[in-house]
């Protein structure tokens, strides 16, 4: 193949279409725990995480709702994935050897929101929330009491009843129900067993199945290597529990000047994507999620107490 701007051109919107078509059809989980935010600066503030307005009989003057409850900025970053393209190989028409690499990077870049969810997840004894406490904690405070979203026990048809009901019960500082019905267990592949026996089988251990059908099962291979861990978690309020904040969205580049310095010294045509947005996922509220994960040796799972 002759290489000219022309040929370049043309094998540059080759890769654009191949890396699009597997970008949009590659399946993703994030999407299921976590709701996409677009970022309009270098950073975002959360300041109304903290709190959940409801209605009110108007008594009287209108009463301002504080948004300002925390202070929650999630800042962004940049991140990238690149190859280079021997010069050889185009002359030698060895392009095609390129479009499986292509593939690869569209899927990287689909699945790596997923990769930050479920690690921010994973990392959610530690990690803090809006409230200052880790997103799983014994000691979040709501109003004058104190709300715990982790426990000790790992996963069985007791332990999942449990922290249905934990959630399902709890209130807001008034003492009004939060209106929250978990509808997703998600586990580690560990853990799939328990989770198809306590959401699909008919009986357990001889006696009707209560909670089959009660929430969905998502089984996430991103959790390998904490295999007994699961999240009991409530997707269907306008905010799920985690965010996933995007300045910019993924975009397909490529340098292929003959002037250009990486051109000129290595031979080589880059080809690759970048995108803009947080760094680590951000928790959104913690209510909506409750927890079980293998931790040094020990199980920790959703109990809410109201």
């Amino acid at each position: 193949m002759i290489v000219n701007q022309q040929a370049l051109h043309g094998i540059t919107t080759g890769f654009k279409t191949i890396f699009n078509k597997v970008f949009s059809e590659t399946k993703v989980l994030w999407d299921k725990i976590a709701t996409k935010v677009p970022s309009e600066t270098g950073e975002e503030n959360y300041k109304w995480l903290g709190k959940i307005p409801r209605m009110r009989e108007w008594i009287g003057d209108r009463e301002i709702q504080n948004l300002a409850a925390s202070d929650y900025t999630i800042k962004n970053k940049d991140f990238e994935l690149t190859i280079g393209v021997d010069r050889n190989d185009i002359e030698d028409d060895k392009i095609g050897v390129y479009n499986p690499v292509i593939q690869d990077i569209a899927q990287s870049t689909a699945t790596f929101p997923d990769d930050l969810v479920f690690e921010l997840l994973k990392g959610g004894f530690e990690n803090k929330c809006y409230d200052g406490q880790p997103f799983f904690s014994t000691t979040h405070k709501v109003g004058k009491k104190t709300v715990s979203n982790k426990g000790t026990n790992k996963l069985s048809p007791t332990s999942y009843a449990a922290a249905r009901s934990g959630m399902m019960s709890l209130t807001d500082e008034h003492g009004r129900s939060l209106k929250l019905i978990p509808n997703l267990l998600v586990v580690a592949p560990g853990n799939e067993e328990m989770g198809r026996k306590i959401l699909l089988a008919e009986q357990i251990d001889g006696s009707t199945n209560i909670y089959k059908g009660t929430a969905e099962l998502l089984v996430v291979p991103d959790l390998a290597g904490s295999d007994d861990a699961w999240f009991l978690l409530c997707t269907t309020k306008p905010l799920k529990p985690l965010i996933f904040q995007e300045r910019k969205a993924p975009k397909f580049d490529a340098l292929i000047d003959d002037k250009d310095e990486n051109v000129f010294m290595r031979k080589q045509y880059l080809y690759g994507v970048h995108s803009r947005l947080t760094p680590v996922t951000a928790f959104g509220r913690w209510p909506l999620a409750a927890l079980a994960k293998l931790r040094k040796g020990m199980m920790r799972n959703a109990l809410l107490h109201g």
